[in-house]
Order: C-alpha cells, then sequence, then structure tokens
C-alpha cells in the first residue's frame, strides 16, 4: 500500500503472520521474545499506517486491547476501505498525533509501546525527545517494552540519541543497573555499509538476548542483536535530543 509517495504498509488479509518488510519482522521477533503466545497483550502503537503490526498481534494474542495513534486520517479511511479489519478485533484507531495521544493515556496502561510514525520518509523530530520519551515511560507498565522502528545512516548516531533518551527516560529498575536498549537490523546496516532502519529495544530491566538472537537465526536476510554493552559503546557521549534545550532533528532521510 502506498500513500503520498511512500510505501505505507504490507498487508495479507489472508494470512496476518506474513509480514513482508525486514523491520516488521524485526518488530515482531522483539514481541515474541518478551512476549508469550498467545496472551493478550495491552499495546499502543505511535503511527498505524496498514495496521500490519496491529493485525499480527490480534492474531497471535487474540483479544489484546490496542490503540492506535495516527494522525493521518485520510491514510486510515483508506486502509478501512480497502484493507478491512478482522472481526472479533480489538483495535482502536484515534486521530491523534503520537504526542497529544500519548499525553492522554493513563499512567502504566501499556505493556508494550511501539513506535513506527514516518512523515515523509522520516521520523518526526517530537517524537524522539527526551521529554515525549519520558511520557512514553509514563505509560510503559513495569515490565514493558518499548519499541522503536528508526532509519539511519552509517555509524547510527541518530539512534544512539534515541537510545539515551529512552534510558533516561525510563530510569532505573530494582537491580540498580538502569534501563537497556539493543539494536535488531540487518546486518548490513549495524555494521555501518548503508542506510536502512533498526529497531531500538529498550526496557528497564533486562532484555531477553538469547530468545531475540535465536529469532533472527530464523529469517532469510542476516540480522543481528547489538547487546545493550555494545549499544553503550557504540554509542559513547550521545545526548539524549531535547525539546527544551532547542536540540532536536528529524531522522535521516534515506538515500535518493
Amino acid at each position: 500500500m502506498r500513500l503520498h509517495g511512500h510505501a505505507q504498509s504490507a498487508v495479507s488479509l489472508a494470512d496476518p503472520e506474513h509480514l513482508a518488510f525486514e523491520y516488521v519482522q524485526h518488530l515482531a521477533l522483539c514481541v515474541d521474545a518478551v512476549f508469550a503466545r498467545p496472551a493478550p497483550v495491552r499495546v499502543t502503537h505511535v503511527g498505524g499506517a496498514g495496521l500490519t503490526l496491529a493485525r499480527w498481534m490480534h492474531a497471535t494474542r487474540p483479544g489484546s486491547p490496542q490503540i492506535v495513534l495516527e494522525p493521518d486520517v485520510v491514510l486510515t479511511e483508506a486502509v478501512r476501505r480497502e484493507l478491512p479489519l478482522p472481526r472479533g478485533h480489538r483495535i482502536r484507531v484515534r486521530p491523534l498525533s503520537g504526542e497529544e495521544g500519548v499525553a492522554g493515556l493513563a499512567s502504566a496502561s501499556a505493556d508494550l509501546v511501539i513506535l513506527d510514525a514516518y512523515a515523509g520518509g522520516q521520523v518526526p523530530p517530537s517524537l524522539t525527545t527526551v521529554e515525549w520519551l519520558g511520557e512514553m515511560a509514563r505509560v510503559l507498565a513495569p515490565g514493558g517494552l518499548f519499541l522503536a522502528n528508526l532509519g539511519d545512516r552509517p555509524g547510527l548516531r541518530y539512534a544512539a540519541r534515541v537510545a539515551s533518551g529512552a534510558r533516561a527516560a525510563l530510569g532505573l529498575e530494582a537491580d540498580g543497573e538502569g534501563a537497556r536498549t539493543a539494536y535488531v537490523g540487518l546486518h548490513h546496516v549495524l555494521k555501518g555499509k548503508g542506510y536502512g532502519n533498526v529497531v531500538l529495544a529498550a526496557s528497564r530491566g533486562p532484555l531477553p538476548l538469547f530468545e531475540m538472537r535465536r529469532a533472527t537465526a530464523r529469517l532469510a536476510l542476516p540480522t543481528g542483536v547489538v547487546a545493550p554493552d555494545e549499544v553503550l559503546s557504540r554509542g559513547a557521549g550521545a545526548q539524549p535530543f531535547s525539546a527544551a534545550a532547542n536540540d532536536t532533528a528529524w531522522s535521516p532521510a534515506p538515500p535518493d
């Protein structure tokens, strides 16, 4: 499905567990590593597009209450018209931006928050500041998982700043070691050989790295996991984006 000149989603109505885009597969493997099927999960999606991942969540964890924040009403209407949602779903699409929508959610109301919001092929700067990530952390329940789909250039300097903001927002857990962040992506992206998507996974406690790595081995394309300690070493000195400091940025634009 394409809209505004950009690929929005790849949706299979017949098989909602079929995920065509690599980054969506990476998001899904992170979810599977943390949340066992088929128990319902409370999900907040920041960005909806064709609702591919929301449909996958419904198929793999029936009864999951899902809130989708998608300000593009034209896109949502096209999805409802051309790609109707399955019966019995608990997916609620709200025509709100990620900033307004997350601010209106109750504290600890989501087990999983997924940021996959793009405008013109880039992540809006307002959705990666430490202030917005603080609101995300407020909404995320204890033991919850934050995932973000980020487009970045070799070096992953943008992702490093978002990861730094996520760690600052999520803060300390009972073990006192602080929040953990990891990357999942195609090998050539993680090794700095080209522009691409990287999934940032963040939690207040340990991440299930063994399960995540085992899942990457089953994917068709070579995919890897960058562990929290390496994320820290790679991004040494990376500071969070901050609206208060007037230090924000769009994600790097994809090459022409």
